[in-house]
């Protein structure tokens, strides 16, 4: 096809972005625009669905007029988004999920942590649906957050005709369809998209949310990712600046998206692909593991069956707050202040310094676990809280460099930790894929690979995500016969990075006090 471009959606925890991109995966033009949050209390967080729409209507119009491509130029479009509840009411209007009571708040975020009671009794069930997460629930998962609605909010719960995580949400704006993500609904509402009948009716009833099939408008069978659910209806054309001739793909959460950015070039070779981990690294990190076969164990979510590729099993992993520890460790110590780029640049450089003069074993007693907001894996913790050994009464601005590359260095050894139980676990994982902010973050880059010991792959795309999501759109309109020829088609390339061998040394020393710190922390925990 002449003249096809395509267009990808990615939504975040604080903006909306949107790409247009070539059918080679080229991308053309960028744009972004912010989208609000809502914090009424400690471990509520709210988003308004309407002021994202907005958000990504704004994006797409930008892209396209920075990427100089006529609308009816544009073939496909997809959406990536975070695993946020969003919640409308029989009319197909916003209803509140606040506690606060505003209408406009009708998305719990990702991150939203009010539901850890109802995550705890998930877990207590013993369903077999955990053994497709880990064995543990999440509260950033979508079920504990539909128990807490009913029992807390039952006049929404009553009033409520459509449940929809945030990517799926996007989609039926677009096109009216109904249809959800096989990502979706397998990473994160308990579906198991490899058995013919995917809803666990049962664990819903015994949880107290049987009724939630007469709440969601559910499908019945999730579609596969990159599937056409339908062109874009007038009105979202309108809007977006489009034509309705775009048809839009069923997408995936975002950091799925990345995954298939970075990992899509070995779409064409499942039996290898165990050897390489995505590492979509941000405000949080993800890292996600492909094979052939299932490979499910305790402290890992999944398998998830075509949760990205199309044959493959997913596994993923995660740390809860990482590029937000970094910067809560700026805004907390006296010496820091607003966390910008400018200030992380800062104190990378006089980090830099500091290793100069005092050695690579500068602040060697300092030491962090690095759960602060819980620990996702491989321990799967929700209420689980960061720890700091060796302080001291320096509160100068050298201080908080020290205690910014000291838990820099326990995100690293946390993604080593998760690493390793992957690979206990059947993997044979020895090259990381990075993309998200952390790329940005030459410390970060260099402790992943120095930290691991692995290959510390970065793909030439700027946009990693933006990409997944374009190959998910170029599906969808036909321009490849499947999501793996448009995977493998539309990989941009990388540069990799080895691990240094003398740095091995001082890591396995931080990484066993890092195991005895999650040890002691354990058996502190067992006393109170």
């Amino acid at each position: 096809m002449k003249n096809s471009f395509v267009c990808a959606v990615d939504v975040g925890t604080s903006s909306a972005r949107a790409g247009i991109l070539d059918e080679r995966g080229r991308l053309l033009g960028r744009a972004e625009k912010p989208i609000l949050m809502h914090r009424p209390k400690a471990d509520h967080a709210e988003h308004d669905s309407e002021d994202i729409w907005s958000a990504v209507c704004g994006a797409v119009r930008l892209a396209r007029e920075k990427a100089g491509v006529a609308a009816e130029d544009i073939v496909g479009i997809s959406f990536d988004a975070t695993c946020s509840l969003v919640v409308r009411d029989r009319q197909g209007d916003q209803l509140s999920i606040s506690t606060a009571g505003q209408q406009r708040w009708d998305t719990i975020v990702w991150l939203d942590h009010r539901a850890i009671r109802e995550a705890d009794e998930c877990t207590a069930s013993g369903h077999r649906v955990l053994d497709y997460i880990g064995g543990v629930m999440s509260p950033e998962m979508v079920t504990p957050k539909l128990m807490w609605l009913k029992r807390h909010l039952p006049e929404t719960w009553s009033e409520a005709g459509y449940l929809f995580d945030l990517t799926d949400f996007l989609t039926w704006r677009a096109s009216g369809s109904l249809a959800r993500s096989q990502c979706t609904l397998a990473a994160k509402w308990t579906y198991l998209a490899h058995e013919k009948e995917g809803w666990q009716r049962d664990f819903f009833a015994g949880i107290g949310i049987g009724d939630l099939f007469d709440h969601g408008n559910l499908p019945e069978r999730a579609s596969p990712v990159g599937a056409n659910i339908g062109n874009l209806t007038p009105e979202a054309a309108r809007a977006l600046g489009l034509t309705t001739h775009c048809l839009v793909g069923a997408g995936v959460i975002d950091a799925y998206a990345g995954a298939l950015g970075v990992l899509g070039g070995f779409a064409g070779d499942i039996d290898n692909i165990g050897r390489h981990l995505a590492l979509i690294a941000g405000t949080s990190s993800c890292v996600m593991a492909m094979s052939a076969d299932p490979q499910p164990f305790a402290g890992v979510w999944g398998p998830y069956y075509e949760a990205a590729l199309p044959g493959c099993w997913l596994s993923e992993g995660g740390q809860s707050a990482t590029g937000a520890l970094l910067d809560h460790v700026i805004r907390w110590h006296g010496a820091g202040g607003e966390p910008n780029a400018a200030m992380h640049a800062r104190i990378a450089d006089r980090i830099g310094e500091l290793r100069s003069i005092e050695g690579e074993d500068l602040a060697s007693r300092l030491h962090v676990l690095p759960d602060f907001h819980g620990s996702r894996s491989p321990l799967a913790d929700p209420h689980a809280v960061g720890v700091i050994s060796g302080l001291t009464l320096d509160s100068s601005f050298d201080s908080l460099c020290k205690l910014y590359w000291r838990t820099a260095i326990a995100i690293a050894l946390g993604v080593r930790h998760i690493l390793d139980a992957l690979n206990e676990n059947g993997y044979v994982i020895d090259t990381l894929h990075v993309t998200g902010g952390h790329t940005k973050n030459p410390l970060l880059m260099e402790l992943y690979a120095d930290a691991t010991g692995c290959s510390v792959v970065e793909p030439l795309a700027d946009e990693a995500v933006l990409l997944g999501a374009g190959m998910i759109a170029a599906t969808a309109a036909g321009l490849y016969p499947n999501l793996t020829a448009a995977c493998i088609a539309m990989q941009q390339g990388s540069r990799k990075r080895a691990s240094n061998p003398t740095a091995r040394g001082r890591f396995d020393r931080d990484y066993r006090v890092f195991l005895e710190m999650h040890r002691q922390r354990q058996a502190l925990d067992a006393i109170i």
